[in-house]
């Protein structure tokens, strides 16, 4: 499978959208990088909708990293669509939220989220996590050949 996108960014925050977009380029990792700033426009771009309607969804990316908190339409919504489609439910989908609330881990968890992670306050270990997230889920992880 030839991934146009490594890592979709579901991000609405502007501060957290340049902190990972750093941290992804001091290490490499951000040259096939797609930028969305609310659940709608993940949508559209995961499943080939609107202004992405070129995109095959088959061409999804390597790695999702979603923020719960979104406009329009929130994170868990576009987990529950990524997990309920035959095409995307083995995108791995990395929660990276602010939101430590115990109903939003169980929840994403039962809806088969890969990973969640509550952002850090402090910029150097948030700058560390995306590194971190970036290196494990592009360079280590084997995920099925589907």
């Amino acid at each position: 499978m030839t991934n146009e996108v490594e890592i979709l960014l579901v991000e609405d925050n502007p501060n957290d959208v340049e902190l990972a977009l750093r941290a992804l380029k001091k290490n490499n990792l951000a040259n096939r990088l797609h930028i969305v700033k609310d659940g709608s426009e993940a949508l559209d771009f995961i499943f080939g909708r609107g202004e992405h309607q070129h995109r095959k969804v088959e061409n999804g990316p390597r790695v999702i990293l979603l923020d719960l908190k979104l406009p329009k339409v929130d994170g868990v919504e576009v987990l529950r669509a990524i997990r309920s489609d035959p095409r995307t439910r083995f995108i791995p989908v990395v929660v990276l939220t602010s939101s430590s609330e115990e109903r939003d881990i169980v929840e994403t968890y039962k809806l088969g989220v890969n990973s969640y992670i509550i952002k850090p306050v402090n910029f150097e270990k948030f700058i560390d996590v995306v590194r971190e997230l970036g290196y494990y889920w592009l360079l280590l992880n084997h995920p099925p050949a589907v």
